[in-house]
């Protein structure tokens, strides 16, 4: 079994900042891609950023110059520093990723269950 427990969530003032981590376990050979979703309430989720194995990184346009996506190979752990909130980037944040649990299987998407960031006054 593979799994993504995010963390981080809760409530926040307008223009604060969040830290939302998000780590692997589990049987893992090797992860590709990692990134974070959002579905705000009465929306479809959405992509909020990826990075891949080597780092390389892609956000969402809203989002670019306020939140940073990050990783550290060795926890197997995917990390987004949100600055500047806005009360519209209220929502659940889902972790994905993909993951293969040895050489000989293909990369299995999984999802986290989700974290809640609430920006309010």
């Amino acid at each position: 079994q593979v799994q993504l427990v995010e963390s981080g969530g809760g409530l926040v003032q307008p223009g604060g900042s969040l830290r939302l981590s998000c780590a692997a376990s589990g049987t893992i050979f090797s992860i590709n891609v990692m990134g974070w979703y959002r579905q705000a309430p009465g929306k479809q989720r959405e992509l909020v950023a990826t990075i891949t194995a080597v780092g390389t990184t892609n956000y969402a346009y809203s989002m670019k110059g306020r939140f940073t996506i990050s990783r550290d190979t060795a926890k197997n752990t995917v990390y987004l520093q949100m600055n500047s909130l806005k009360p519209e980037d209220t929502a659940v944040y889902y972790c994905n990723s993909d993951i293969k649990r040895n050489r000989y299987e293909g990369y299995l998407e999984v999802w986290g269950q989700g974290t809640l960031v609430t920006v309010s006054s």
